[in-house]
């Protein structure tokens, strides 16, 4: 779904998934949305009236996060398959595969600088990549719980991970240290958000509530009770005026921050150092020494249905748009369709540039109704939609043949480099004999 923040404006709903839609995210400058299914695909749509998109076929699982690079040149994609995926957005192709995990992997996040990748999995660990020379640089493990959501902050030198076992925990990637330590849900942690500043943090748990932590004094400082059930995601806005919060009642929150008035502390505090071998600095987060933090009389809790008029009353016009593949690339296609590529980045999202949909590409129905094919498809011959879905069964067992060989030469090409080293240290040992 995609919603207009003006009243009384349309909202587009973008079909094309064949199962639970897990991840969504913007590029960085607005034009496209990539999306991410348990149909095991990765979709990335042109946000207009015609509902063009690339289709993506690489992971043999669902596929549970996708993430832009901060120039938007890249997508990582996390799977069940216990694989990341890169992808090329520019020439709409595969680039390469990140195993290391050996469960599935629940994230998988850029660095402010496009540099590293940070991934957390079910096998209880948060894992560093090196984008460069595709190496794991770092992993840090917990013997309790395993994270669901992780990301780097603003000035990518530290990370956050939200934990199944109810907690926040901040790591500074450079010390491989732990600095914070936040028991402040009564439930697993699903998903959290840095202010862009990198003063606070947004947090949403399965115990119903959104929290508020100012990593400066180290404590909680909101709650925001609004959801009637677990919420799943949450997100600050890029100017860290709004924020929005997404559960399992079917409601998405929006909520207005004041933290620019509040923290109106010295910027120097926020200058971005984006390099990985720099040496630690006292004015990324502090404190440093890892402590808990437990529920303060202090901190305010805000209910919303007090205060905040629900706008579920006047539901906006829904504008079902019905996708189409301009192509569909997977982890053995190299090279993109000539134009393709480039096409799709010609596109902008403007709303108020949308004109009137055409009933050919878009079906308008006041009432939310399930996915019914159209009459054109329809029409096709039983005969032909067998074949084609017995290509298509083909394709996918192709997929996981190419997958599994990818893995296998990725463990010989470790097993290689480990020989050659070590044929290198008997060589040295040699010679100092000799």
């Amino acid at each position: 779904m995609l919603w207009s923040l003006k009243p009384h404006a349309r909202a587009y709903r973008y079909v094309g998934h064949k199962d639970v839609v897990t991840s969504l995210q913007f590029s960085p400058q607005g034009n496209l949305l990539a999306s991410a299914s348990r149909d095991r695909t990765v979709r990335l749509w042109v946000l207009d009236r015609k509902g063009k998109s690339s289709e993506f076929k690489a992971h043999t699982a669902p596929v549970r996060s996708v993430d832009f690079s901060a120039d938007g040149q890249l997508l990582v994609t996390a799977s069940e398959d216990k694989s990341i995926k890169v992808w090329s957005m520019f020439r709409q192709r595969f680039l390469y595969s990140l195993y290391r995990h050996t469960h599935w992997v629940r994230c998988a996040k850029f660095s402010p600088d496009g540099r590293l990748i940070v991934s957390c999995s079910e096998d209880k660990t948060i894992k560093i990549w090196d984008t460069t020379n595709k190496q794991c640089v770092n992993n840090f493990s917990d013997s309790v719980g395993f994270a669901n959501f992780v990301d780097f902050n603003p000035n990518g030198t530290c990370i956050a991970s939200a934990g199944s076992d109810h907690a926040v925990k901040i790591w500074d990637i450079r010390m491989n240290k732990l600095l914070q330590h936040y028991q402040v849900h009564s439930c697993g942690v699903n998903c959290l958000s840095f202010h862009p500043l990198g003063n606070s943090l947004v947090t949403a748990s399965s115990d119903g509530t959104v929290k508020m932590l100012d990593l400066i004094e180290g404590r909680l400082i909101y709650t925001l009770q609004g959801h009637t059930g677990p919420v799943f995601t949450v997100s600050f806005s890029k100017d860290g005026e709004l924020l929005t919060s997404g559960g399992a009642d079917a409601q998405v929150l929006i909520w207005r921050t004041n933290f620019i008035h509040l923290h109106c502390k010295d910027p120097k505090r926020n200058l971005k150092r984006l390099h990985f071998e720099a040496s630690p600095h006292l004015l990324d987060i502090y404190p440093r020494s890892p402590h808990s933090h437990e529920d303060r009389k202090e901190t305010i809790e805000i209910n919303p249905k007090r205060e905040v008029m629900d706008l579920q009353s006047s539901s906006p016009p829904v504008v079902d748009v019905l996708s189409f593949d301009s192509t569909t690339m997977t982890d053995s296609t190299y090279r993109a369709v000539p134009g393709k590529g480039e096409d799709i980045c010609r596109y902008f999202l403007n709303p108020l540039l949308m004109p009137e949909c055409s009933s050919t590409t878009v079906k308008k129905r006041p009432e939310d109704v399930s996915d019914v094919p159209s009459e054109s498809l329809r029409s096709v011959p039983l005969a032909v939609a067998d074949a084609l879905e017995h290509i298509m069964e083909q394709l996918n067992i192709l997929t996981q043949t190419v997958s599994i060989l990818e893995q296998r030469l990725s463990l010989t090409e470790d097993k290689l480099r480990d020989c050659l080293e070590n044929q290198q240290k008997l060589f040295s040992a040699v010679q100092q004999k000799s």
